[in-house]
């Protein structure tokens, strides 16, 4: 299917609104054929008026629901208070929420920043200048070790160590400093660890590469060995983490307390960009003034929307509703597995589908999925990826596991 046959679905009025996007804005995204105007708890509506499922949460940056009321209200609160100060000065805002993101990772301090990318930026350079001036690495001379099929955002220092050729292709020359082994093979991290291996960085699940779901023992096995090799370990929860998996952390699900957490997209509740490095002060205390910063990091409009989000957190209703709905989620489509779909992957309410390549492909079903009033998104070609909102009721669940099975009757 065509984007023009894509577009020829959907209004004129549609239409017309994106065209004035693909004219000035860079096409550095392929958007599905929706122009969203409103949206509530696990709902959106279009500017034509029709209503959809939101079944992405805009890549699990809106957990707890579009325009959750209590966030919201937090927000328009602070909005008539302060919104920026810059870290030149401090806020009242900063403190309480940098005490309740580290209470809740059972951490020391936070460093606040503003996107997921930045997080992981910041862990990067955290990582090597303790690797310089605590384990006592050669100047210039640490390394880090990634997983293949990684994906922790698109700067130029992140892109230097992803084997997506979209993301990589043309940006060199790339940043050194990174040695990557297959995902969920701890021999090969081990293998690869040597004097001046200052981390190991990894998504307890990797998100974009379709929901890649590692095996039991591969967290716990690379956590002992960064234990054993004096070998900081970073777990990149930006989409897994608060929530998402069925537990406050992905890391919770199997038993391992990494050195440091990032975290970023659920953390501004879908609101405004929070992101955050979470650690000890054995390591997050290297950095001194002058040596890292951002004017927004931890701006008061950011802290007090991410305390609130800490608070929604803290009471564990979330995370036993991503539990019990994504149970059900998983049962649902393992129903299709054989008649269209290859292979399901869930974790919490996060699914990655295969697609029988022979069937279709992943972005047809998503467009089949769109006429029917779902909003999901496919990856790598053959892989849907479903993570609505955690808010979403039983019976909007069901309706979405019924219109998956629907769209996928129209190719097989």
């Amino acid at each position: 299917m065509t984007d023009h046959d894509e577009l020829a679905r959907v209004s004129a009025t549609q239409q017309a609104a994106i065209a004035v996007v693909e004219a000035h804005a860079a096409h550095n995204y392929h958007p599905l054929p929706v122009v969203v105007a409103e949206a509530s708890g696990a709902s959106v509506i279009d500017i034509d008026g029709k209503r959809y499922l939101d079944c992405l949460a805009a890549y699990s940056a809106v957990n707890f629901g579009h325009s959750n009321p209590d966030l919201v209200r937090v927000a328009k609160e602070q909005l008539d208070r302060v919104t920026l100060t810059s870290r030149a000065f401090h806020s009242a805002a900063l403190g309480p929420f940098a005490e309740a993101l580290a209470r809740l990772a059972g951490k020391d301090m936070i460093l606040p920043m503003n996107t997921g990318a930045e997080a992981v930026e910041s862990g990067i350079k955290v990582a090597r200048k303790w690797g310089y001036e605590v384990k006592g690495v050669a100047s210039g001379e640490a390394n880090i070790i990634v997983a293949e099929g990684n994906f922790h955002g698109r700067t130029t220092t992140i892109i230097s160590f992803s084997d997506d050729p979209e993301a990589r292709g043309n940006f060199g020359p790339y940043t050194p400093g990174f040695r990557s082994v297959p995902y969920g093979d701890a021999s090969a991290i081990e293998a690869a660890i040597d004097e001046n291996t200052v981390a190991v960085l990894l998504e307890p699940i990797q998100g974009e590469a379709g929901v890649g779901i590692p095996p039991a023992d591969y967290l716990p096995r690379v956590r002992e060995l960064t234990r054993q090799r004096n070998v900081l370990f970073i777990a990149d929860e930006i989409q897994s983490g608060l929530g998402r998996t069925g537990a406050t952390f992905q890391c919770d699900n199997v038993g391992v307390v990494p050195d440091l957490y990032l975290l970023g997209k659920a953390l501004g509740g879908g609101i405004v960009p929070v992101s955050a490095v979470v650690g000890n002060t054995d390591v997050l205390g290297v950095l001194q003034p002058g040596q890292h910063g951002s004017t927004f990091g931890g701006n008061p409009l950011a802290a007090a929307v991410g305390k609130a989000v800490v608070e929604v957190l803290e009471t564990g209703e979330m995370q036993e509703r991503a539990r019990r709905l994504g149970a059900r989620l998983d049962v649902g489509l393992r129903a299709f597995l054989g008649k269209g779909v290859t292979e399901v992957r869930c974790a919490g309410l996060w699914a990655g589908i295969d697609i029988d390549p022979d069937v279709a492909t992943a972005r047809e079903v998503c467009t089949n999925l769109l006429q029917r009033g779902i909003l999901a998104k496919d990856t790598h070609g053959q892989t849907i990826r479903l993570a609505p909102p955690l808010v979403i009721t039983e019976e909007e669940l069901e309706w979405a596991i019924a219109q998956f099975g629907e769209a996928l009757g129209d190719f097989v």
